[in-house]
Order: structure tokens, then C-alpha cells, then sequence
């Protein structure tokens, strides 16, 4: 089963990703994820049984409006 979604833009990401993922996909570093998580900017996503944090495609959505709100591309 292809778990793959197309969200605006036209990105193909996977329904689940982890931090390096969508930092990837948006074009920061995770650190920088990380961050805008830790200061409240962006909410505070799942996580998966071993603590790491897993995005939905609706987290991903919300760091793409946030990354754009931010450098108006």
C-alpha cells in the first residue's frame, strides 16, 4: 500500500515522517524545527514508541504556512 499524499505545492511526503523528513522537505534543519517547536511557534507533534517525533500531514501543513508566514516565498 503506497503511503505516500501530495500536499500544496505539489510535495510528495509520506503520511508519517520523521523531523529530518520534513525539515528536508521544507528546506530548514531540524535543529530549526526543533526550536520553533520549543518556543511554542509551531504544536508540539505525536510521537512514536521509542519518543521520536512523528509528523502528520497536518503538522506538515502548518510548518509550511508558518516557514512561508515567516520568508513570504
Amino acid at each position: 500500500m503506497n503511503q505516500e499524499l501530495l500536499i500544496q505545492g505539489g510535495a510528495n511526503v509520506k503520511k508519517r515522517m520523521t523531523i529530518t523528513e520534513v525539515a528536508d522537505l521544507i528546506g530548514i534543519s531540524a535543529k530549526t524545527l526543533a526550536r520553533w517547536e520549543k518556543v511554542g511557534k509551531i504544536k508540539k507533534p505525536k510521537r512514536d514508541w521509542r519518543g521520536w517525533r512523528v509528523y502528520e500531514e497536518n503538522d506538515i501543513l502548518q510548518i509550511k504556512e508558518f516557514h512561508e508566514t515567516i520568508f513570504e516565498v
